[in-house]
């Protein structure tokens, strides 16, 4: 698993923790600003990803945060969190990544665009309506979450400053 950064019991309640999430997220926003050949240029400093790679990347584990809170507005576990934890343990995140940017590769850069600009806000909505219980005071399961919001952010936060340094911002 990836090293987490973040204490689970830091929070009081779910307003601050996506008043958190909405202000470490706010950086990669950038990326929406560059024109596509900016976003399409490997950049070494990034470990030669690009600003798509970064965008794919980035969403595609949010997507998994998203489908934990869609379970968990409506149930009181999610199966997405068993089944990814066991892809990963089992796959190794070398592989699952290679996966993933496979997959993102393919969307069309509008598609990603889209994706990019209204999927953190309706993770956002979707944790509003999840019981606190079943997230933000239930350790595993905002591990997760966290693991693929916060966490991620500030693992990556190297290569979106590389990619952005590249597109002159």
């Amino acid at each position: 698993m990836r090293q987490r950064l973040y204490h689970v019991d830091m929070y009081m309640d779910s307003l601050e923790y996506l008043e958190e999430e909405r202000e470490a997220w706010r950086p990669f926003e950038a990326l929406a600003e560059l024109t596509d050949a900016q976003l399409e240029l490997p950049v070494e400093a990034a470990h030669g990803w690009s600003g798509r790679m970064l965008m794919g990347h980035m969403l595609a584990w949010q997507a998994v945060a998203l489908q934990v809170a869609t379970e968990l507005a409506v149930n009181e576990s999610s199966a997405t969190i068993a089944r990814i934890d066991a892809d990963w343990s089992a796959r190794g995140g070398e592989i699952v990544n290679a996966e993933i940017d496979a997959t993102w590769a393919e969307i069309p850069m509008a598609d990603l665009r889209e994706r990019f600009r209204t999927q953190p806000g309706e993770l956002r909505g979707y944790l509003t309506v999840v019981p606190e219980s079943r997230w933000l005071k239930h350790a595993e399961n905002l591990r997760t979450i966290s693991d693929e919001t916060l966490n991620h952010y500030q693992e990556h936060q190297g290569e979106l400053d590389a990619v952005l340094a590249a597109a002159g911002r």
